[in-house]
Parts: structure tokens; sequence; C-alpha cells
């Protein structure tokens, strides 16, 4: 997951996910890939508002990779349910609907770290022990790099602190670490969760860009307690969250803003829309762990080890880090550039390990 889907011209549909999503509209047409059309009514089988046609954004449209929030407040604004031919599926930008397709029964649930299947999966996993292998391999990894002049904290501290929490945990050599933690070794510790490494990797990069790039939030979390961490970490999930679109499916007909969803239809989740509606949210742009309207939609509720050891990996991220190397900040005119369009986070950090 550290790239992008390709879409360019002659890759096969086995490499594009969202081939896989039917390219129907609700009257049974097949759509043409192409530019997004508001819906007034999907139930009604009308693709034109009244008053005429009206051209939609496409959270796929050229240079939503590297700044997706424009797209987003317009379709949050003027087109909350939308069809989009390239993503073959309903659009739900707001915040109120995606929370709501993400836990009504009424859609279909993939596999998302805190659903009930997979609290179900991992009755046996230890915290304590968790947390133990989390800060041992985070001190490790804080160490090789303290001694440098410069570092890229993605490529030497994020890449490999997830990966390396599971290899600790279910006792992989650290040379085999790459080439085993993302199968065996991962469902070993997190049964259908072991996807969720790369996940974590970018959530990761993006909480450490935003705690960095504020000195006053360096100061304030430099020794703070793992509840204000754990804040610090949740505003990171909804103001950068690493995945920006999930998909689900409707069981049956669903009102939401600007419309119907019909029953059986493919939906995409904006879920860095979501954490930046600002009918949720104020200053939803503002990076603020002690904001008084907390939410982030990442993760959901429920025991799972993923959930369980991202939140351990952001507390041990930062108090191995600043441990290791007390005077850490950014290089002088280096600022984290998040880009993705499915995920999404900083592609480096470089740093200055000694300030």
């Amino acid at each position: 997951m550290r790239d992008e889907p390709d879409r360019r011209a002659g890759r096969g549909a086995g490499d594009d996910p969202w081939r896989r999503l039917p390219a129907m509209t609700p009257a049974g047409r097949t759509t043409v890939p192409g530019r997004v059309r508001a819906v007034a009514d999907p139930a009604a089988g009308s693709d034109v508002p009244p008053g005429g046609r009206t051209v939609a954004p496409s959270p796929l449209d050229p240079g939503a990779a590297l700044d997706p929030h424009p797209v987003h407040r317009r379709l949050r604004e003027d087109f909350p349910l939308t069809y989009d031919p390239l993503l073959r599926a309903w659009v739900l930008s707001r915040y109120a609907d995606v929370a709501t397709a993400l836990t009504d029964p009424r859609f279909s649930h993939g596999h998302r770290p805190g659903d009930p299947a997979c609290a179900r999966t991992h009755t046996e996993a230890d915290p304590a022990e968790l947390r133990a292998v989390v800060a041992r391999t985070a001190y490790v990894l804080a160490r090789r790099i303290a001694g440098r002049p410069q570092a890229d904290l993605v490529a030497d501290f994020c890449h490999w602190l997830p990966a390396g929490t599971v290899a600790a945990a279910v006792g992989v050599p650290y040379r085999d670490m790459m080439r085993l933690v993302r199968g065996r070794a991962a469902t070993a510790l997190a049964g259908e969760c072991g996807g969720q490494i790369a996940v974590r990797e970018k959530a990761l990069a993006s909480f450490l860009g935003n705690v960095l790039a504020d000195p006053d939030q360096v100061a304030a979390l430099r020794d703070a307690p793992a509840g204000l961490v754990a804040r610090a970490w949740a505003e990171s999930l909804r103001r950068d969250p690493p995945v920006q679109i999930a998909v689900r499916r409707t069981r049956e007909d669903v009102r939401v803003s600007g419309g119907i969803l019909p029953g059986g239809s493919s939906v995409a989740l904006l879920i860095g829309s979501a954490g930046r509606d600002p009918e949720r949210f104020r200053e939803p742009d503002r990076f603020d762990p002690l904001r008084d309207d907390p939410g982030q939609l990442t993760y959901g509720e429920g025991f799972c080890p993923a959930v369980l050891l991202a939140g351990l990996e952001a507390e041990y991220a930062l108090r191995a880090l600043f441990e290791a190397m007390p005077r850490l900040r950014l290089a002088d005119g280096f600022r984290p550039a998040p880009a993705g369009l499915i995920t999404r986070a900083p592609r480096t950090l470089v740093v200055l390990p000694n300030g």
C-alpha cells in the first residue's frame, strides 16, 4: 500500500481495485468514465438536477492527490450525493452520512479494525505484552537514527515500527522482518488485520508530521501523559486519516443528504472529507489535540490488535524519539507534504536528530 493504484492505460483489470465495482447507474445504464454529474433524486432515476446539468468534481480529479480538500469542500457543500463513474460508486462526503454508512446495518461492512467481526477474531492477545513489544521496538529504532546528522522518519522509522512490532511479537528474526511480517507473521498476530500494517505506517507518518510541524505541539507532547498523546493521535486520524476512501454497499434504499441511495449500490465514503466537515468540527483544518469536539472515523470501537498497536505505536514513537533525540526537529525549510488518493500521508519527514 505504499504506492497508489496505477490507473494508467495498459494496466489489467486485476490491478485496479476500483474496477471490481459495478459501473451502472440506478437506472441500469452502463456509465462511461468521465466527469461526474450531480443527482437530484437517485430513487427517481434522474441524474440531472432541476435547472439543467451540473458537473461535480471527482475525488480522483487531477491534483487531488496533492490537495483533495478543495474537491472535498465542493462535494460537501454542493454535491452531498453524486455518482462518480471513475470510482464506479455513489459518493458520500459529509460527516453524518459517512459515519452512518460505517455503522448502519443497512450498509454491508467490509473488514475494518474495530468492526464486530474483527472484534470476535482476537480474544487471546495480551495488551500488556503488546505494549512492551511496541516500546522495545520504538526505542531500538530511535537509537539507530539518533547519531545521524539528518534522517527521514518515514523511511527510517515509520516504515519499520509497525512491521517491527508484529515481527517482535511473533518471534520473527529482524533480518526476515519485511519478508515475512506482511504474511504469515502478521496473520499470526492480527488475523485478517495483517494488512493494516501499511495503514499504520501512513497514520504514524501523518501523526509525527502534525506534531513536529508545530513547535508548540512538540513542547506540549514531549513529556505528555498517555491520555494527551491518545487525544493527539485521534486528532491526527481525524484531520489526516491514512485511508481517504472506504467502500461499502447498500443492502436496501437509504436516505442520506441529497437524496436516496438505491439498494445494492456501491458507495465510496470520503473519510478525509468527513473529518474536515465544518458542520461537525470547528476549525476543521486545524490540528488541535485539545479540541472539545473530537472524533475520528479511521478506527471503529471494539478490541483489535491492529487498533491497539496503532495507538501504542503513536505513543511510544513520541516517547522514544524525544528521549533519544531531545532536540529533534524538522529540517530547515522542510514542511510535511501529504500525498495520495486512496491512502494519504507524507512521503518523507526530513528531520535533524540533534537540532
